[in-house]
């Protein structure tokens, strides 16, 4: 990824404002690592888990109206896991020791998710750009079907999109 410099960097940064992480990731919402700066854990599988906790929370929200999921805060014996949203396509996942201000962590991990997702979206916007057709270019008609089957296929495929677009942009915004 064209980003992941900039990403490391946005961590270590992270790391550097709140001295009780001991360690950051950025990862897809898919749970495929973006960047990492997390000495002793292995960031593959902690990527890999913030996406199936994230589908629980995204769950939990739907089911309880409570709206996109912006963070989710886990605290065990030895500390917490903290998850942010970090734009449309990606989340931030710090670990920090149980001695953590909760309230600067969660300051700092929504900036730092927040200028995450700023750098992930602008990666992410020209390649979508460029998948999509050019204005210019001429579009094919497509064939004579019956007016009946086209009317379904339309209906078929306007729905289709619009369930893609609200159920997979939105789920993890950041807020400015």
């Amino acid at each position: 990824m064209a980003a992941e410099p900039e990403i490391r960097a946005e961590l270590r940064r992270l790391r550097a404002r709140v001295p009780q992480l001991t360690g950051a990731l950025a990862a897809g919402v898919d749970g495929l690592l973006l960047a990492h700066d997390t000495p002793g854990v292995e960031p593959e599988g902690v990527a890999a888990l913030t996406s199936t906790a994230l589908a629980v929370a995204v769950r939990m929200t739907d089911a309880t109206g409570r709206g996109d999921v912006r963070e989710l805060l886990v605290r065990g014996l030895y500390g917490y896991v903290a998850t942010y949203a970090a734009g449309e396509g990606a989340v931030l996942t710090v670990l920090a020791q149980d001695r953590v201000n909760v309230g600067r962590l969660h300051l700092e991990g929504r900036r730092a998710g927040a200028r995450i997702g700023e750098l992930v979206d602008a990666v992410a916007a020209p390649s979508a750009d460029a998948a999509r057709p050019s204005p210019k270019a001429p579009v094919k008609a497509p064939a004579e079907a019956p007016a009946e089957a086209a009317d379904t296929a339309a209906a078929r495929t306007t729905g289709a999109r619009t369930t893609r677009a609200t159920t997979t942009n939105a789920r993890t915004r950041t807020e400015s």
